[in-house]
């Protein structure tokens, strides 16, 4: 290991599915995140934790999202654990950090706090948690050209004042590189860890014309053929098992060769395409930065996304709910946004807020069951690339040992030498959930021996090869992931003393770190305010 404590860049995407980049055998063109790759380490058992607020919490303070209080989503929902606004009993990665020297950055989407109006209290903004400097948008879905929660520092950002070709996911790059050459220019003396959170690839299907046209006719073999293909290069690459099954064409999805609009679904598949192509574009410039700046070589960076792929079907009716919160009602020059996944909406222009839909989702995740929301294999697995030229010698191996969110603070503390905080302002902090990771870079044991998961009462328990889970409101399902990652053999039948022992472990963790029954907060949620 070095002897300087190494910087930090953790990069975290949106809604993107374990097979979507090229280097985990998608059809998408990463280059730059390919080259981490096979300069670094590919993980195929990294776990995140099925949504997108619970993830970032989990993520960022080393707890299980319950503990943070973003047990569901931003939403009060006047019980603990499910208040919608980070805990005060919870630090983040950056305020761990901050006692070791380091300076701290963020740019991109926050997305693990309620108050994100323009008079809300500002105790979990960036700044408040340890960040020395922020740009981005502090709710969730974001209209690519003019986001509604942008923020540079404290201070709202009306995105009218932007420059006219703002992009998000290019502002969001442009202000991570700015970061990191004022860090090199005036604390170059100091470590730094920088956050950069894109939204790229969420909703809505905005990207410019020039990428989606690199895609013209990349999907127009429909999904089953390419959910097939993608198997095949994943089984090539050891990232899937040969042995495991392709999981069916999800029921609620026709077969590609009955669509009666072909064009129309490719060309949801290809704007999706292009918004991760242009994230992949800005990751480039943001590691030539760092080259450029000397600060590549004891660079941690870490990539990962929150969520599998996202089969949400945007809804016109969502219109009026959006309009202030994740969109604008017309764009910079006067047309009214339409809002809809139908044929009549053509995705990618700054008019549209579209979505990809169920059948894409379905390919993102291939070869595995679900999506975000559930904590089947298809909702929670997600790449996970690491890279650090001075402390992994290792180039383009894969590592299959199983971890999740809260391991990655664990891993950055380590290796920068410093503890975890037993207070936060004055008051006693919850204790880290997370293991160090390092011993694996070497490919070593892990420490971690059961993983667990719980969202809108979809959970699990995964425990060496037995992985329990259930679908809300069903049943549990037991399946051996060692020969059926898949999860298309459920063995709960035949065994159901292992159906007990982890149903009952499964329930001391949900216990421990305040896991609410799934109907009572959903009632709660839905109550007529009084």
């Amino acid at each position: 290991m070095p002897k300087q404590a190494p910087n930090f860049l953790l990069i975290l995407n949106d809604d993107m599915g374990y097979s979507d980049l090229g280097c985990y055998g998608g059809e998408v063109d990463t280059p730059n995140l390919n080259s981490l790759a096979e300069n670094g380490l590919r993980y195929t058992q990294f776990y995140n934790t099925a949504r997108c607020c619970p993830s970032r919490a989990s993520l960022l303070t080393g707890l299980h999202p319950h503990q943070a209080d973003i047990g569901h989503m931003t939403n009060n929902d006047d019980v603990d654990g499910y208040l919608g606004d980070l805990s005060p009993r919870s630090v983040t990665i950056a305020e761990a950090l901050k006692p070791a020297g380091y300076r701290n950055y963020a740019s991109g989407k926050w997305h693990i706090t309620r108050h994100i109006q323009n008079d809300a209290p500002k105790h979990n903004w960036p700044l408040q948690r340890g960040f020395d400097d922020y740009f981005g948008i502090i709710g969730g879905a974001a209209n690519y050209y003019q986001p509604c929660t942008l923020v540079r520092g404290n201070e709202r950002v009306d995105p009218l004042d932007e420059p006219d070709d703002f992009f998000l996911t290019d502002a969001i790059s442009n202000h991570a590189i700015q970061q990191l050459t004022a860090h090199a220019t005036t604390h170059g003396d100091q470590p730094f860890f920088q956050y950069v959170a894109y939204t790229a690839p969420h909703w809505p299907l905005h990207a410019h014309e020039h990428d989606i046209a690199k895609y013209k006719g990349r999907f127009d073999a429909g999904w089953d053929r390419l959910r097939e293909e993608r198997l095949h290069r994943m089984n090539q690459m050891g990232i899937i098992d040969t042995n495991w099954d392709l999981t069916n064409r999800d029921p609620e999805v026709g077969p590609w060769t009955e669509q009666p609009n072909q064009a129309w679904e490719a060309r949801r598949m290809e704007v999706y395409a292009a918004q991760i192509d242009r994230m992949d574009q800005g990751i480039g410039r943001i590691i030539q930065a760092l080259k450029n700046n000397g600060q590549f070589e004891n660079t941690v960076i870490v990539f990962l996304a929150d969520n599998g792929g996202c089969a949400e079907e945007v809804q016109a009716e969502w219109a009026k709910w959006m309009h202030g919160r994740a969109s604008t009602e017309y764009t910079r020059d006067g047309r009214k946004v339409s809002v809809g996944n139908t044929p009549d909406i053509w995705p990618g222009d700054e008019s549209t807020y579209s979505s990809y839909g169920v059948p894409w989702a379905n390919v993102s995740n291939t070869p595995f069951r679900l999506y975000k929301h559930w904590v089947h294999e298809g909702g929670i697995s997600t790449p996970f690339i690491v890279h650090w030229p001075a402390g992994i010698k290792a180039h383009g191996e894969l590592r299959t040992q199983c971890a999740q969110l809260p391991d990655v603070m664990a891993t950055f503390l380590e290796l920068a030498g410093t503890e975890y905080p037993s207070a936060r302002q004055g008051m006693p902090v919850k204790p880290l959930e997370g293991y160090s990771m390092s011993a694996t870079f070497e490919n070593m044991p892990f420490d971690r021996e059961v993983l667990c998961w719980e969202h809108e009462g979809n959970k699990a328990i995964r425990r060496g090869k037995w992985k329990l889970v259930c679908r809300h409101p069903g049943a549990w399902e037991l399946f051996d992931i060692e020969t059926d990652r898949t999860e298309m053999h459920d063995l709960a039948k035949e065994k159901s003393e292992i159906v007990a022992e982890l149903s009952s472990l499964y329930q001391q963790w949900a216990n421990r770190v305040g896991v609410r029954d799934w109907d009572e907060i959903n009632a709660r949620r839905c109550a007529p305010k009084a």
